[in-house]
């Protein structure tokens, strides 16, 4: 009898076991996932450059992102960790008090931990306003805002173990001294937000909701002086209906709707392109309004695309990074550009430069550098129709807010936007315009302010 029971238990065990993998000849193999996050790809036994060696180890994270029922199970796990013992599941979402989820990536900014150098800070602020520069020579409208974390917001709600190690100086606040003495016209979200009575981002998810989108947007067409419809009073009823990125994440089978508002009328504007989400990398649009929107964005602008939509003619909104600032700006006849950057992105500023025709220096001010043909790690590329120049700076040729310039075929002299190549490397990036350059050989100097 006994022998009987443990054959027994051994056989239980064995169909357990099995479950993940005959489930997949039921339920059949999908590439869709309700984890916010892309599946793995079935893996290729043979490569371009030979067999794939990595075949069973691909296989076995193939089949990780695949098992039948493993949504199921993910959400258990998730439900276990997070309402059980307070903890996450997943190791990019911070389980708040009192059901509030955070992202994970934005925890250095909530602490003021990986601060950025002095140098990368002029580097973002620069590029900045070289943007800003090249805009209004095109007779472009510009601002730059920085939508705020959730966690630099609403932080009551972090765990302890965070919160005592949180100090009050971050990257966004040592950037802002830096931006000032650019001359950037800067929109402060984040001053805006604070002076508000009532929470405006979602509980179960990274970003504002409609209520705060429709504030943001206010702000920004309010700053580039810019008529337009405005939601402070407007009517809107409220649903249950919204699931959050965070929570998809962690209990992806498990989710909890949430409150979210709709105005009534809703924002009044068409997709131009066909668009899955407005999440979707470019998107066009037209309104009601005049002039033409150009605007770089990450996902705080999913919620207010539609706010800033309506009130122009045209609108082009992008997530491809670098920016195709020369090509976007003319293909749409661009009036207005804006650039938002999420604070945990700040420091992408400073090391994505834009695809922008360089700056050409014409007062003589960048006439008396010291030039040199020795630049380090110097590459020559054609992209376009321009060709890249790039190269790093040997430590100890510059000082915090050096500029950077070029010099061609020895009259022709652009500033290049400055880089950071990572904490202990500076560098530069410039785009000249093919046509301009010499068919054969180019002599090109570097000269640093």
């Amino acid at each position: 009898m006994v022998k009987k029971i443990k054959i027994g238990f051994v056989a239980l065990f064995l169909v357990i076991c099995l479950v993940p993998s005959l489930g997949l000849a039921v339920t059949g193999i999908s590439s869709e996932s309700s984890e916010n996050r892309e599946l793995t790809a079935w893996p290729s036994l043979k490569e371009e450059d030979g067999w794939n060696l990595e075949f069973l180890s691909d296989l076995g994270a193939w089949f990780e992102d695949h098992f039948a029922l493993r949504e199921n199970m993910v959400a258990v796990y998730g439900v276990i960790t997070g309402k059980v013992f307070g903890t996450s599941s997943q190791e990019n979402v911070i389980v708040g008090s009192n059901g509030w989820l955070y992202y994970m990536d934005s925890l250095p900014d909530y602490q003021g931990s990986d601060l950025m150098t002095e140098r990368q800070l002029f580097d973002a602020a620069h590029t900045l306003a070289m943007i800003q520069a090249y805009a209004e020579e095109n007779s472009v409208d510009f601002i730059f805002t920085i939508a705020p974390n959730k966690a630099s917001l609403y932080g009551e709600n972090m765990p302890y173990y965070y919160s005592s190690f949180r100090e009050e100086e971050n990257n966004l606040t040592h950037l802002l001294p830096w931006l000032e003495s650019e001359g950037i016209n800067y929109v402060d979200l984040y001053e805006v937000f604070e002076s508000q009575d009532e929470v405006l981002y979602h509980i179960r998810d990274s970003h504002w909701n409609n209520k705060g989108a429709a504030l943001a947007a206010d702000t920004l067409l309010t700053a580039l002086g810019w008529e337009h419809r405005s939601y402070e009073n407007a009517d809107y009823v409220v649903r249950t209906d919204f699931t959050g990125d965070l929570d998809a994440m962690i209990y992806p089978t498990a989710l909890t709707p949430e409150d979210e508002i709709y105005y009534e009328p809703e924002p009044q504007f068409t997709y131009v392109n066909e668009v899955e989400s407005n999440y979707d990398a470019k998107i066009y649009t037209q309104g009601d309004g005049t002039g033409s929107l150009v605007m770089y964005r990450d996902s705080f602008c999913n919620a207010l695309l539609p706010f800033l939509a309506e009130n122009f003619e045209s609108a082009y909104f992008s997530r491809g990074v670098p920016y195709q600032l020369s090509t976007d700006l003319a293909s749409c006849g661009a009036t207005t550009l804006i650039v938002e950057r999420a604070e945990r992105f700040i420091p992408e500023l400073s090391q994505n430069p834009p695809v922008m025709a360089g700056l050409l220096i014409l007062d003589g001010s960048a006439d008396g550098l010291d030039y040199t043909e020795s630049i380090a790690d110097f590459e020559q590329t054609e992209t376009g129709a321009y060709t890249k120049f790039s190269g790093t700076l040997e430590e100890g040729s510059y000082a915090v807010d050096s500029q950077i310039y070029i010099r061609v075929n020895d009259y022709l002299i652009y500033e290049a936007f400055p880089v950071s190549v990572d904490d202990e490397t500076e560098g530069f990036v410039l785009y000249v315009p093919t046509a301009i350059l010499n068919e054969d050989a180019n002599r090109i100097e570097m000269g640093i302010s």
